[in-house]
């Protein structure tokens, strides 16, 4: 399938994908990610190892759209835990 990434095309199939990623350890994941062969990766890790471009050159937007695209499964981030260090009710100084 024909994705384009950073304004470059790209003749993609999901097993080329699947070919290139093996072998690669996944990132720690802290933003969109994507599930490739049972193991999670950031979808800028897998952009930047199917394209060979810098992550700078291409967005997580174009990314998702094209890994979607090829069938694979992308998540959103996982929101942020509360600090419960700090409470609403507290004022800033402690008091």
């Amino acid at each position: 399938m024909r994705c384009v990434i950073a304004r470059y095309p790209f003749d993609l199939t999901k097993i080329e994908v699947e070919q290139s990623m093996t072998g690669v350890p996944p990132e720690p994941v802290t933003g969109v990610s994507v599930t490739i062969d049972r193991r999670v990766y950031p979808v800028m890790q897998v952009g930047e190892v199917i394209t060979r471009q810098n992550r700078r050159d291409f967005t997580v937007a174009e990314m998702r759209r094209a890994l979607t695209r090829l069938g694979f499964t992308c998540h959103d981030a996982r929101p942020v835990a509360p600090s419960w260090a700090a409470r609403a009710d507290d004022d800033p100084l402690g008091w």
